[in-house]
Formats: C-alpha cells, structure tokens, sequence
C-alpha cells in the first residue's frame, strides 16, 4: 500500500513537472482591477498535496448557485470535491476548463464532485456564457460578495483565481493548485491521492 502511494505520489510530482516544462505557465489573475483581465499574478499552477496526518479541519461554507440553488459543502462528506475558483473575466480560468472537463469525466466513474466557487463577475449572462462555451456541467457558488472565499481564509489567497482545492471525503484539504490546473491527467492524480 505504501509503495502503490510512493508511486502514485511520484507520477502526480512528474504530471505537474511535464505540464510547467510543456509551456509557458499561466499567472493567476488577481481581480484587483475590477473583474478586468490580467492584475498581480498570485500562482502560476503550483501544485501542494497534503498528507493525510497533516490535513486541518474540514472546510465549512454555503452559499446560492448561479441557478439558485443552496449549496453546502457539508453535503458532499464522504465524497472526494475538486472545488475550482472561476471568473469569466480571468484569462488562466479560461486555458484550464478544458482540463478540468476531461477531468471531471475521467473522474465520473469515482464519484468524485465537482464544485466551482464564482468570484468577481461583472454579470450573470457572461458567467452563463462562460458556462455554456466550456459544457461546464457542475454547480457553482455566486460569491459575489466574497463571502465563500472568506470561509477559505487561510488555505486560499483571497485573489488567487483560478485556484482549486481538492477535499478529502472527510472535507479536509488534500491539495492545492495556486494558479491554472496544469493538466487533467494532475488533477485526476490528486483526486484518486485523495480518495486513499
């Protein structure tokens, strides 16, 4: 078991050092002009995993969906929740929600949720638009006022968009992409670590 993990560990390290080598990476945008594109980078795709004895408590929030739905992340206990922090106005987000797609149908089968956190957006109709371009097909959270972000205090910067926590089936933070997803083969990796 503890060599399946070593090895497990390492091809998730390999997928993020292939994917930074690949091309140029991507910066975060801050979101400090406004909802404009571009801003003070704060990630470039940086990818931290967490072990499983050293995970803090589980994260805590609810809020309404883009639809208006209420969603709490407490619902999703014993499931493994890639949680991404989008806005239709910031470039990166837009690069990486093809892999977060791929990944989230190569994760299907594994029960894994998907859950995106809306942040700074200038309308409703671009972040549908944002939506529908990318046949993004789970639920996020309109977090206009910030306050889902606030619960994440301490785990995410507050302008880190995109960034993306995956959560144990406990709820706790297994890892953490700063930044654009590097690939959906490194996402998948660090769902499947998370699961274990």
């Amino acid at each position: 078991m503890r060599a399946a993990r070593t090895q497990h560990g390492r091809r998730v390290a390999a997928a993020a050092l292939t994917a930074l080598l690949a091309g140029p990476a991507l910066a975060a945008c801050s979101g400090l002009e406004g909802g404009k594109e571009g801003g003070t980078a704060t990630g470039s795709g940086t990818v931290t995993s967490i072990e499983a004895a050293d995970r803090g408590a589980p994260v805590a929030f609810a809020g309404t969906t883009l639809d208006g739905d209420q969603l709490d992340i407490a619902d999703y206990r014993g499931k493994v929740v890639v949680l991404n922090v989008w806005g239709s106005w910031c470039a990166p987000c837009r690069e990486e929600a093809p892999a977060l797609v791929t990944a989230e149908k190569d994760l299907a089968s594994s029960g894994v949720a998907f859950l995106g956190i809306d942040v700074r957006e200038t309308s409703k109709a671009n972040a549908d638009a944002f939506i529908r371009t990318y046949g993004i097909p789970w639920p996020s959270i309109d977090d206009q006022g910030g306050k889902t972000l606030l619960a994440l205090r301490g785990i995410l910067p507050p302008t880190a968009t995109p960034s993306t926590l995956v959560l144990d089936p406990k709820g706790r933070v297994a890892a953490r992409i700063l930044g654009p997803v590097p690939t959906a083969i490194t996402l998948k990796d660090l769902a499947e670590d998370a699961a274990s």
